[in-house]
């Protein structure tokens, strides 16, 4: 089992202290670091991190200015936001910036930790409000000269809409899991984005009369 190495920014010391504390009951979750600001997190960010746990309140400071300065280094792993609430149009910023996922401090230890785990495995984790900000955000008017979709890349859009996992995608698709994400891969990459999020939104703007 690989352990997922995770680094929890929130400015509430009492609140990351105990979260570090469930997180590390799990056997393949590792709390490698803990800070309150934008500053230490940078400090702290290194190829061993897999995911940030980012708060969005930070105390004179607010999540996005970190993402935009975290996306502008070589760190290649997560980031979920893990937030006690925000607006939807804070919410879509987030997702447009590079965000992996969006969760509720509201949930249970154990949901967190399995949400953890789906985004590491590439999956997506957003709650349902903010979904349906980031689809009222969508201009439909704008023009697009979109890259062409195969029939497996409209396949995968259609299953990555509906929600399933990687394993449930390939076995609709008779592939292994490591197919899927191979292919997502070159789907991210022919239509420019990093996340799946990011990928729900283009498919739901761009492709949506093909799917």
């Amino acid at each position: 089992m690989k352990t997922i190495n995770l680094l929890l920014v929130d400015d509430h010391e009492m609140f990351r202290e105990g979260l570090a504390r469930t997180l590390e009951r799990e056997p393949d979750l590792s709390v490698v670091g803990q800070c309150s600001s934008t500053a230490e997190a940078l400090a702290m960010l290194n190829p061993r991190v897999d995911m940030v746990l980012l708060d969005v309140d930070l105390g004179d400071e607010r999540a996005l200015g970190l993402v935009d300065a975290v996306r502008k280094t070589s760190y290649q792993g997560q980031i979920l936001v893990v937030t006690a609430g925000i607006s939807g149009q804070e919410a879509v910023r987030l997702l447009q910036a590079g965000v992996n996922g969006i969760l509720h401090k509201r949930h249970s230890g154990q949901i967190l930790c399995e949400s953890i785990r789906k985004v590491a495995a590439g999956e997506s984790c957003l709650e349902e409000k903010y979904l349906t900000s980031l689809i009222h955000s969508i201009d439909r008017t704008r023009p697009a000269s979109n890259p062409t979709l195969t029939e497996r890349d409209r396949a995968l859009l259609r299953y990555v809409l509906e929600g399933l996992t990687n394993r449930e995608i390939g076995t609709h698709l008779q592939v292994s899991e490591g197919a899927v994400k191979a292919s997502l891969r070159l789907l991210f990459e022919k239509v420019n984005v990093r996340t799946r999020t990011q990928l729900v939104k283009v498919a739901l703007e761009q492709y949506q009369d093909q799917l």
